[in-house]
């Protein structure tokens, strides 16, 4: 019987013999490539952290003990530990596991995240609430190396020494968060990893202790230590901010690892240990290309290929498209967090590299940089998935359109991002953005209009933004020569006396499918292509208003506060009585599962939006189905 079949709690990898840990790490790596072929998902982090996940589980007892995984996308083998080996199948499918950790999910999970650098913070406020409750357990903080490149976890190590004297913080050190990691912590701690001095020095102290003896020689080894590392490293900035410094270790000897952390546990002061792994270890394809297997859908287990998509996607579009401006424009620049392949921009960057930044996942910082630029003459494009822009909404508000600087913000995977979950939604921009003074905000329907939207902001002067969707649109092939588009001017794409539809960017097509569901009831209905989320086609909003029964609003975001509440409220403000149906998201998390499953489960399909608007149809208008629409 293969011995993750016998892992039904961490009780049981502790019954393992050391022995047996080996071929257990072995069956969890061939688990993760059988599954995630078939389910998509994180399989090069995860790849990366089968020992450590291991050994932990080892030497701390969880639920008692708290494991706190920064971004949590790791977390699959403590996932196959922790008793959801048998439903590991479902992995982000819909009512299926999450593809991150979640605290209503297992009692094991004892905090939810699916952003970087949060970790740290959590971690330490879950070490300080023990102390004030007397308690014993061990609060673990387990980050990547690309999670000190956020700002965010500085804060938290500024506060940590102060805070608490049991915290151990697992540094886990492979070189790269989705893209290779740049600036100068990684370069920092590359220095100490280079330094094999480095490696062995507490273990040099110790013998230097034993030699000598005594609590004098002990201070004196101290003493010893702090001078040879400020001779190897400048600063061992972690022992400065209070944190005692160990390794770098092998993150993959199960071990030596679990030989450390039962040392770790008996330790009263904050501590941090450095352990060096591979992203994708076992797996060649992975490791081969580590962007790649960060994150992707379905692929062949035995090549690691995966099937191609028809038409590029809005993110390889953007990416190719500013690179063909940038040749004509030597102000334009790129500036992403993190994400060069997820946002398109290698494709700028192998063109431009001069012209290319990627800031690390450090969003307020890009969104800063972005106002530096534009204040000495430049245009910069700012591409961050919709939902990590939400992480540097001060610098929007305070920074970019406080002083109107020329900064256009290119938010990916606005809408629902399925899969990857709540987390990962982008339902939110339009909400965040609306009540913003001076902001233009604008939603293609297709990759045409698309291209013509960021040649029109590459000729703004002032904050604009561009939502879009994850994955290709309609397969629209964008011209030669880009348009340059009449702001705040919507597109009638269909003329209609009882209904008028105005379906905002990729739910465009859904209101063109409402529109003939209700032509075969006899109902007349005109389709509109909005574009400007702000500023509104008033002109164009009122005109159907004043003429029609029923106005539909369609959009991939949150009614609260969404397009359609701007067409609502402009409406109120006219005192045009027109009823408003809306088709949005729901006032609550989504969950994770694919867009078609979650579109009809929570109303957002052309079936729906006609049910709503034939219930707000004055009685006279509703015509009657014909046979052939029966």
């Amino acid at each position: 019987m293969p011995l993750l079949q016998r892992i039904h709690t961490p009780a049981d990898v502790k019954a393992l013999p050391e022995s047996d840990l080996p071929r257990l790490a072995t069956e969890v790596r061939e688990e993760l490539i059988g599954v995630l072929s078939q389910t998509g998902g994180h399989l090069g982090p995860n790849l990366g952290v089968v020992e450590l996940t291991i050994a932990l589980h080892r030497v701390f007892d969880t639920p008692k003990d708290k494991f706190v995984f920064d971004v949590s996308h790791q977390g699959y083998v403590h996932k196959l530990l922790t008793g959801r080996r048998e439903r590991f199948d479902t992995i982000r499918q819909y009512e299926g596991l999450n593809g991150f950790l979640l605290r209503t999910e297992s009692e094991h999970d004892c905090y939810g995240a699916g952003h970087a650098g949060t970790a740290l913070s959590a971690a330490l406020g879950m070490a300080v609430g023990r102390d004030l409750r007397g308690g014993d357990e061990h609060v673990v903080c387990v980050a990547g190396d690309a999670a000190f490149t956020c700002g965010v976890s500085f804060e938290a190590l500024n506060n940590v020494a102060n805070s608490t004297d049991r915290l151990i913080v697992v540094l886990n050190d492979n070189e790269w968060s989705i893209a290779k990691n740049v600036g100068a912590i990684a370069e920092y701690l590359n220095r100490i990893v280079a330094n094999p001095a480095y490696a062995h020095l507490h273990e040099k102290a110790a013998q230097f202790v034993e030699r000598l003896g005594g609590k004098t020689a002990r201070k004196l080894a101290g003493k010893v230590e702090a001078s040879i590392k400020n001779l190897i490293a400048p600063s061992v900035i972690f022992e400065d901010l209070g944190l005692r410094y160990y390794g770098p270790i092998d993150g993959h000897d199960i071990g030596l690892l679990t030989r450390t952390f039962e040392f770790l546990k008996t330790q009263t002061e904050p501590v941090i240990l450095h352990i060096l792994t591979q992203k994708g270890k076992g797996y060649a394809p992975a490791l081969a290309k580590p962007d790649k297997f960060h994150g992707l859908g379905k692929f062949e287990p035995d090549t690691g290929e995966t099937a191609s998509a028809p038409t590029p996607t809005y993110s390889e579009l953007l990416g190719r498209t500013l690179a063909d401006f940038a040749d004509r424009d030597n102000r334009i620049v790129a500036i992403t967090a993190a994400m060069p392949t997820g946002t398109g921009l290698l494709h700028f960057a192998q063109r431009h590299p001069k012209r290319f930044f990627d800031v690390g996942i450090a969003e307020e910082h890009a969104a800063l940089f972005a106002c530096g630029l534009a204040a000495q003459g430049m245009k910069p494009f700012l591409a961050i998935y919709s939902t990590f822009m939400q992480r540097a909404y001060d610098m929007i508000i305070h920074d970019i359109a406080l002083q109107r600087l020329d900064v256009a913000l290119c938010m990916d995977r606005a809408g629902l991002s399925g899969d990857d979950g709540p987390t990962h939604h982008g339902l939110f921009d339009i909400g965040y953005l609306r009540p913003v003074p001076g902001f233009v905000h604008m939603q293609p329907k297709d990759e045409e209009e698309f291209a013509d939207m960021l040649w029109t902001m590459a000729h703004y002067r002032g904050p604009i933004a561009i939502r879009y969707p994850r994955g290709a649109g309609t397969g629209a092939k964008p011209g030669e020569q880009p348009r340059l588009l009449e702001i705040g001017k919507a597109e009638v794409l269909r003329h209609g006396k009882q209904v008028a539809l105005f379906g905002l960017g990729n739910l465009c097509e859904m209101a063109v499918e409402a529109a003939d569901l209700l032509k075969a009831r006899g109902i007349d209905a005109a389709v509109i292509n909005p574009r400007w989320i702000k500023p509104l086609d008033t002109a164009t909003l009122e005109f159907f208003a004043r003429g029609c029964d029923v106005i539909c609003t369609l959009e991939d975001h949150v009614l609260h506060n969404g397009f359609g509440c701007s067409v609502m409220e402009h409406l109120a403000d006219r005192r045009i009585p027109t009823p408003v149906v809306r088709i949005g998201w729901p006032d609550e998390f989504i969950e994770h599962g694919s867009v078609p499953i979650l579109r009809e489960k929570h109303g957002l399909t052309a079936k729906a939006a006609v049910e709503k608007i034939l219930a707000a149809l004055p009685a006279r208008r509703k015509a009657i189905p014909t046979s052939s629409a029966a």
